[in-house]
């Protein structure tokens, strides 16, 4: 066998957007930094693809995301299908990851693309790591939340309240433990703590 036969291809990174807006910032920083190590696909809910707020425009944040990973978005049910079937990831990271996208996760509801990526890779044992970003995580979705971090194959970034006293239902990953959460998330371990002040 030739050193090319040895050598690793990279691992396949889909790397799935919800529309926490305000937490883009941080997540984009660790797209950057993943891209030299991982072979990224990127996958926007229809929110994150189309919805210009005061953080940026839809279009901004497209063309960055396109720029790192030197990848077409996937953005429509349709696109984001053939990745169970095709085996197409080694892992999925839904960072932001809001409520919606938690409680649809928790209930079996895949009628977007990044519930329906996570459904097709999830056919296929495969793991997915969540960035929670939800201002009810502690209130209406805290069970959603309780029953994900009891399912396998399912893996969490680190996280925190993000404001105890304005937001106290609020919990926000420290997205800066995004490499590390998958990292680990890869031999099948969740990373410790859980839970960051």
């Amino acid at each position: 066998m030739d050193n090319k036969s040895l050598a690793r291809s990279p691992v396949r990174l889909g790397f799935a957007m919800c529309g926490s807006f305000c937490t883009f910032q941080p997540v984009l920083e660790q797209m950057e930094r993943l891209a030299s190590d991982y072979e990224i696909q990127p996958i926007l809910s229809e929110t994150a693809y189309t919805t210009d707020t005061r953080f940026g425009t839809a279009e901004h944040f497209r063309i960055q995301i396109e720029g790192y990973c030197n990848k077409k978005i996937l953005h429509t049910v349709r696109e984001v299908e053939p990745i169970g079937p095709k085996e197409l990831l080694d892992l999925l990271l839904i960072a932001p990851c809001t409520g919606n996208t938690l409680a649809k996760l928790a209930n079996g509801i895949s009628d977007s693309p990044v519930t329906l990526a996570a459904k097709a890779h999830l056919r296929n044992s495969r793991p997915v790591v969540i960035a929670v970003s939800s201002n009810d995580a502690l209130s209406a979705n805290a069970k959603n939340l309780g029953q994900l971090l009891n399912t396998r194959h399912l893996f969490f970034v680190p996280f925190r309240q993000d404001d105890p006293k304005q937001k106290p239902a609020s919990l926000v990953a420290d997205m800066s433990r995004i490499p590390e959460t998958i990292s680990l998330a890869l031999q099948d371990i969740q990373i410790q703590p859980l839970l960051v002040c």
